[in-house]
């Protein structure tokens, strides 16, 4: 099943779940536009497709993204301090 999403974009409804790419975002926290975008369109799927949501969607998903890519930094950090102390 395939809807029309704003911009003529065809959105599939079987779209497999989103892994964000923490190497583009994790260098200032700020995932992209099109990150936020299949997120939120992730969270209007779990919702059964109601609309009325659409604000609520693109700010949960990039919350959400942020905390994975503050998440990631955090991580690349203790590893680099971890690698850093070991010699390695």
């Amino acid at each position: 099943m395939t809807l029309k999403g704003k911009g003529n974009e065809t959105l599939q409804h079987d779209a497999s779940p989103i892994q964000p790419h923490a190497e583009d975002t994790s260098a200032n926290a700020a995932p992209s536009q099109k990150e936020i975008r299949r997120r939120a369109y992730e969270i209007y799927l779990e919702r059964n497709g109601q609309p009325g949501d659409e604000l609520d969607d693109w700010l949960r998903a990039e919350r959400e993204l942020q905390k994975i890519a503050l998440f990631q930094q955090g991580w690349n950090r203790l590893h680099e301090q971890h690698e850093s102390e070991n010699g390695n």
